[in-house]
């Protein structure tokens, strides 16, 4: 049994690498490298001055000695260590439309990584919910990409019975004590319960963090299906809502709105670009494309 299941996951992860690489290169090709910048500027040569080149770069003691005017020439460091902090808690296994909000991390987490692959950056995991489950340090090379995928897909594919919490706190303050060098973060979640977000604010002082928040229709509005008994998969509390009842519909639109706008100006005040993924889209690239487009800007 277990070899059969181990033979699917990596089924699934040939996939996955085919369906990912092929948006990275059709797709996304040259915009995460345009985005997402080196972490410096590399001292390449001194060569004689040219029109046009910047007057900061003069090399004085060169210049001096030869007589000519001459430049110093950098290029930019370009290697970066990206960092997919996910979700793993029971409310992204939720999905009312044509996938579950886990399905919408996965084909995240493996178009990014693919992205560091194909730009020779360093790629790592962390998955939480009440607590840090796993850390995969970030390396390089296909091999390592492959095993963030799986030790994702292994994750997500854990039964989610048992109620728990999302702490998303723990894992960013975690997160800043083992990334030291300046990165790129991505934290894909639902956001629904966030505890204090102060740690991420606090994170993208050092790091560019970006905000992936995996959503569903429903969780902005309920439909009109009469008496239904809904149940909280990470407090496992459950209560009779009558969602015939118009009222009732239009508090929790009004809730969910609220608490939309909140989340929206919190990462505003904090400089953190987010990212929305919802559950009724075929594939993540084109919301990822947008991204781009605008952070570029």
């Amino acid at each position: 049994m277990t070899s059969v299941l181990h033979s699917e996951i990596w089924k699934r992860i040939r996939q996955i690498e085919i369906k990912s690489a092929r948006l990275v290169d059709q797709m996304l090709s040259g915009q995460y490298a345009s985005v997402f910048k080196g972490v410096g500027l590399e001292f390449e040569e001194v060569r004689p001055y040219q029109e046009g080149d910047d007057e900061r770069h003069i090399d004085w003691n060169v210049t001096a000695r030869t007589g000519q005017v001459h430049i110093k020439r950098f290029i930019e460091e370009r290697e970066l260590s990206l960092f997919l902090l996910v979700d793993v808690s029971p409310s992204v296994y939720f999905g009312s439309r044509q996938r579950l909000k886990m399905d919408l991390a996965i084909e995240m987490a493996a178009i990014m990584a693919f992205s560091a692959l194909r730009n020779n950056d360093r790629v790592g995991l962390l998955t939480f919910d009440d607590q840090v489950r796993q850390v995969i340090p970030p390396r390089k090379g296909r091999r390592h990409a492959l095993r963030v995928i799986r030790e994702l897909l292994v994750s997500l594919e854990q039964s989610h019975d048992e109620p728990r919490v999302t702490r998303l706190d723990k894992a960013l303050d975690y997160v800043s004590h083992i990334l030291h060098r300046r990165g790129v973060l991505f934290v894909l979640s639902d956001f629904l319960e966030t505890g204090s977000l102060f740690p991420l604010q606090v994170l993208n002082s050092r790091h560019d963090c970006i905000a992936v928040r995996l959503q569903d229709p429903h969780e902005l509005s309920l439909p009109d299906l009469g008496w239904v008994r809904l149940r909280d998969p990470e407090t496992g509390q459950s209560a009779l809502w009558d969602l015939g009842n118009a009222r009732v519909r239009e508090a929790y639109q009004r809730q969910a709105r609220a608490r939309e706008e909140a989340l929206s100006e919190g990462f505003r005040r904090m400089g953190v670009d987010q990212i929305v993924l919802q559950t009724d889209v075929d594939s993540v690239w084109q919301a990822l494309l947008r991204f781009y487009q605008l952070h570029r800007k």
